[in-house]
């Protein structure tokens, strides 16, 4: 149920100044002194105020739109996640809303501000950290939320995903299994995903007496980067006979330069991905990963999310999905 949400009136009677002056600091911040745009913006995310692009008269009505907040526009994981996703709006004639956070929670925080603006009925957002003022717009708001790609992470209100740390170590001991006993992990944007995969790599490794060995940076994925960090790696590491990647594009540029160097794999060196994309399987060798199911994830986060928008009751908040493990011929 949308709550009422606070206006101008409102912070300026928290603050003790006239609504005409708040109204002066939103058109451009500079029309009021520097103390007083302090005070305006620590109300502002005390009270969770939000802008109304809408008509007053429409506040409280259905907007038949959802919010679709993703971390990358170019990534095919979000792609086929929001085609999963409209597969069930279009069918209800609901319309979406993406905006782009870039992995970023203060990003995440304005684009939520602007999109919670026009009133949507719902949110499926991607992350799991948010800013407090992100999360005080959300309760403010009172919109249903679903959060994805993770199934164990504490969320807002609903949640739709895998088990990342699980899955890993799953696909790590596969590997370890085949004969591989120094395997690093390979990662990029330091995501929380990626963290969190880190720490399962690490405990399969240690699972098995083995010693961990993480090549990691904030960088954006590449099939470049996966060749800078294959030969980090066999600088560092020179005893390395296997790798796995937080993604396919990582595990892909090692899979090219090994091919380059000369290097056989899997006899010198095993290389595993993550998500399974349709890439890894037409390259020879083809790739070990791990197929999510992104277009899944998408519909089921839609059909959670518009249940609750329309008072329906659903069976449960949080939604664990299966993957599919793809050994490939690379491990």
């Amino acid at each position: 149920m949308k709550k009422r949400r606070a206006g101008l009136q409102e912070i300026a009677d928290f603050i003790g100044i006239s609504k005409m002056t708040v109204s002066r600091f939103l058109r451009d911040p500079n029309l009021v002194s520097k103390p007083l745009q302090l005070q305006i913006s620590a109300a502002i995310d005390e009270l969770g105020y939000i802008p109304n692009k809408a008509p007053d008269m429409l506040s409280n009505a259905k907007s038949n739109a959802i919010g679709v907040l993703l971390p990358s526009l170019t990534n095919q994981v979000f792609a086929e996640v929001l085609k999963g996703i409209e597969l069930v709006t279009d069918k209800h004639r609901y319309q979406t809303m993406i905006a782009h956070t870039g992995y970023n929670p203060e990003k995440e925080e304005m684009r939520l501000r602007s999109l919670l603006a026009y009133n949507i009925d719902g949110l499926i957002l991607t992350e799991r950290t948010h800013t407090a003022a992100t999360r005080k717009m959300i309760e403010i708001s009172g919109v249903p939320v679903v959060e994805i790609m993770d199934s164990v992470s504490p969320c807002i209100d609903m949640a739709v995903g895998f088990d990342n740390y699980e899955v890993t170590k799953n696909m790590v001991n596969r590997m370890i299994k085949k004969g591989h006993k120094h395997i690093a992990y390979f990662s990029a944007r330091q995501d929380d995903r990626s963290i969190i995969r880190q720490q399962g790599y690490e405990q399969a490794m240690r699972d098995a007496g083995l010693s961990p060995k993480t090549f990691a940076t904030k960088e954006s994925s590449s099939y470049s980067l996966g060749k800078q960090l294959l030969h980090q790696a066999l600088k560092e590491y020179p005893q390395i006979d296997g790798v796995f990647s937080t993604n396919d594009d990582l595990a892909l540029g090692v899979l090219f330069e090994c091919q380059r160097l000369g290097i056989k794999i899997p006899e010198q060196l095993a290389i595993a991905g993550f998500h399974g994309h349709d890439v890894g399987q037409v390259v020879t060798p083809k790739l070990a990963s791990i197929l999510t199911p992104r277009i899944e994830i998408g519909q089921k986060s839609a059909e959670m999310l518009l249940k609750r928008i329309n008072g329906e009751q659903i069976d449960q908040n949080i939604i664990d999905l299966p993957v599919k493990y793809l050994d490939g011929e690379s491990i």
